[in-house]
């Protein structure tokens, strides 16, 4: 198993997006045959529109999750839906990039269609597997949560809500575990060592949640035991970070940050993500210009004020920078000087704010930040210092996300809802700590294209 696009991807998935790849690099090549016969096209136009036309259905494979390890299940309905999407646009996309070959080869109808059978026949490959995958998924992992306390009960919940199909065989109390909090019908008894359990009961992976850790209350020997007979076995901190995509704060310490992988913010990926926020954020500006114009006449008719709102907020390294948005709120929001949470209804709105705010509108203008490099476009949200201050001093490791660039949109935006209380922040703050630890090119990709289907339910808008 390794890291990328968000949670853990399996080996086996590369290697599926690199078939497809040149899967559809071929359909171009003997599509552009068919109708040229000429070699002398094949580098030229068939190169190049063939390799631009494999990164497009890597992407949206990538992006409809067809690459993704089990670890991160969706029900077979799911799935067969984001095939039907995921086909609905490689197939433009295809007949798009063929139209733009040079000498009409592209416009011949042979071409397309012998190029969008080949496309379509990698999406359909794809999404069955995919699909199949979802439907077996019933039997695949059977999970042993090696403690009983608090932290073991919110092991097994977490494993309910967010991967139904994986079976909870029982829970193991640890050596010095004096109380339970489990479901006592699940508690499995401790006449058997760990190893036996496991053996007896099937077992695929081991949680390890244990309450008490000091010594004596970690039986490593019989972990490993474990672990040597091909059980996989996960601590506390690593079972959220697969399942849920996020870092528990409750239960990380600095060691496990320290030690562990992640966290890369190496100068490649640094000019990569810079090179990528120019060039997107130049053509979402470019693409957007008029919506902007729109937004901008709305706020100027509604009400009198700036139809830009500054605010200082706190960036990379704790450095301030002014951020930029279309003015949502009346001019006199917080005429006592005291910053406040944006809440559900919040009365300060004004009509065309409530609009723009639902459909994040009101944050476009924060690209030209992005060209200034004062913020990404995928990243930890910038907040106020007023309330860095106050969440810094509450919060365990909140200065973690200003390590890395404030993004215009960011893991934690499609993950929860909008944050208006210390309580929510620390819910984001594990997404962010997540983002920060994993942060791919990929990634931001994925994080890009969830922000759409964000942006089009109005998701968490306040």
């Amino acid at each position: 198993m390794i890291r990328s696009v968000s949670h853990f991807v399996r080996r086996t998935g590369l290697g599926s997006a690199l078939v497809d790849a040149l899967v559809v690099m071929a359909a171009v090549i003997a599509a552009v045959l068919l109708r040229s016969g000429r070699i002398d096209d094949l580098v030229p136009v068939a190169g190049t529109r063939g390799f631009s036309l494999a990164a497009g259905i890597f992407f949206i494979n990538t992006a409809s999750g067809f690459y993704e390890s089990s670890g991160h299940r969706r029900t077979l309905r799911q799935m067969l839906l984001r095939s039907a999407v995921a086909l609905a646009l490689a197939l433009p996309l295809t007949y798009l990039v063929l139209s733009l070959m040079p000498g009409g080869i592209g416009q011949h109808m042979s071409v397309s269609i012998a190029a969008m059978i080949g496309v379509a026949a990698v999406i359909v490959h794809r999404g069955y597997e995919a699909a199949s995958s979802a439907a077996r998924a019933g039997a695949r992992s059977r999970v042993l949560v090696f403690g009983s306390g608090e932290a073991a009960r919110l092991v097994g919940n977490t494993i309910r809500s967010a991967d139904p199909n994986v079976e909870i065989v029982g829970y193991f109390a640890g050596p010095n575990e004096k109380e339970s909090a489990v479901p006592g019908e699940l508690l499995l008894p401790s006449t058997l060592s760990l190893l036996e359990t496991a053996r007896q009961r099937q077992v695929d992976e081991i949680v390890v949640a244990l309450t008490e850790r000091r010594a004596g209350s970690m039986p490593l020997r019989e972990l490993l035991d474990c672990k040597l007979q091909g059980i996989k076995v996960y601590d506390i901190n690593s079972h959220f970070e697969k399942r849920l995509g996020q870092i528990r704060i409750d239960y990380v310490y600095a060691g496990w940050l320290i030690f562990g992988d992640g966290f890369n913010q190496g100068l490649a990926r640094t000019a990569v993500k810079r090179l990528f926020d120019i060039v997107c954020a130049s053509l979402l500006i470019l693409l957007s210009s008029p919506l902007m114009l729109l937004a901008a006449i709305a706020i100027r008719l509604e009400s009198r004020g700036s139809v830009i709102y500054r605010q200082e907020r706190v960036g990379m390294s704790g450095e301030n920078f002014v951020v930029i948005k279309f003015r949502s709120m009346r001019i006199d929001a917080e005429k006592d000087g005291k910053p406040r949470w944006a809440t559900a209804g919040d009365n300060r709105i004004t009509r065309v704010g409530r609009i723009i705010r639902k459909t994040r509108i009101d944050e476009l203008p924060q690209l030209f930040s992005v060209l200034r490099g004062e913020m990404s476009l995928v990243g930890p949200r910038p907040e106020r210092p007023f309330f860095v201050d106050q969440l810094t001093q509450e919060i365990p490791f909140y200065s973690v996300r200003h390590s890395v660039k404030p993004g215009v949109t960011g893991w934690a935006q499609v993950r929860y809802q909008y944050g208006a209380s210390i309580e929510d922040s620390q819910e984001k703050l594990q997404y962010d700590l997540y983002y920060v630890k994993n942060h791919t090119l990929l990634f931001d990709l994925r994080i890009l294209w969830q922000t759409v289907s964000v942006v089009l339910t109005g998701k968490g808008a306040h």
